[in-house]
């Protein structure tokens, strides 16, 4: 091998070397804070608060245990807030992936005029923060009347649609079905409508079988997003019976504060999604990867 080659392959390997330290580096920030956090939710409050100017805080060490996540419980009906989390989630995903993939597939695919004008607005509906809407969405939702117990016509407050319906249609998601439509050849459609196939059966039968990486990109967005929702539950729901996961976080905020239980509030909170979200690593790469989404 000529010393050019040796050189070569010399700087290679130490450039290799470098981009795996770094991303080893940055690995380790980023997994500390939820380090910090399970190992706090194992350790009394006293014993959390004196770890915290150390390494210990990391580790393992003194009285360990899982009396805090036992006491989360009494302080506050985790499994009833982790259910309407999950119940929320759920159904507002399964939703959102039909109605946005219709919208985005009448924008992109079927010809009519004014589509242009529609796709405008929902890209500007994406710069608009939900904080400056909330409140006047709180107004209308409170108007809205819905069936409740024995008949009675009641408000939208305190239901789990109020918690759903507002995040059905999501103006980025519609947005990632469309870039990804958009791609798909259009001899699909006009091969499909020579056989006969009304709009609904090519989008059923054509276009969502071949869509996966965009499906799977967008339920995983969805997911995180109303998984962590916090300000809207907030604003429209006081009962318990309705609260979802993330307001349960306020039941550790009062005066008597105790870090350890709050620590174990939030484990019980990340852990579930943080598995969620590794187990399903390599698919979201993959379909942002598909899905054209850049930076």
């Amino acid at each position: 091998m000529s010393s050019s080659g040796t050189v070569h392959s010399r700087d290679y390997t130490i450039s290799r070397f470098a981009g795996y330290a770094l991303m080893i580096v940055l690995a380790l920030i980023f997994i500390f804070p939820i380090v910090f956090m399970f190992m706090s939710s194992l350790k009394p409050t006293e014993q959390l608060l004196r770890d915290s100017a150390s390494l210990r805080a990391f580790l393992p060490v003194g009285d360990i245990s899982f009396d805090n996540y036992r006491a989360m419980q009494e302080r506050a009906p985790v499994w009833r807030f982790l259910f309407n989390s999950l119940l929320v989630t759920t159904v507002t995903v399964a939703l959102g992936l039909l109605i946005n993939s219709l919208i985005a597939f009448a924008i992109s695919v079927m010809r009519w005029s004014g589509k242009a004008v529609v796709l405008a607005v929902i890209i500007a509906v994406m710069i608009v923060p939900f904080e400056t809407i909330a409140v006047p969405l709180l107004l209308i939702v409170s108007k809205l009347p819905t069936i409740g117990a024995e008949g009675l016509v009641t408000s939208w407050i305190n239901t789990y649609h109020v918690q759903i319906t507002p995040w059905i249609a999501q103006a980025f998601i519609i947005f990632l079905f469309v870039q990804f439509f958009r791609d798909l050849p259009y001899e699909l459609v006009e091969a499909a409508r020579m056989d006969g196939a009304s709009w609904f059966q090519i989008y059923a039968r054509v276009y969502v079988p071949i869509s996966g990486p965009v499906f799977s990109t967008a339920a995983i967005l969805m997911i995180i997003k109303m998984w962590n929702q916090y300000l809207w539950p907030l604003m429209v729901v006081q009962s318990e019976e309705y609260r979802p996961i993330m307001i349960g976080l306020q039941y550790f905020q009062q005066l008597n504060v105790e870090w350890g239980e709050m620590m174990a509030f939030l484990s019980f909170t990340t852990i579930p999604v943080l598995i969620f979200f590794l187990a399903m690593q390599r698919t979201y790469i993959e379909s942002i990867a598909a899905s054209g989404i850049k930076g």
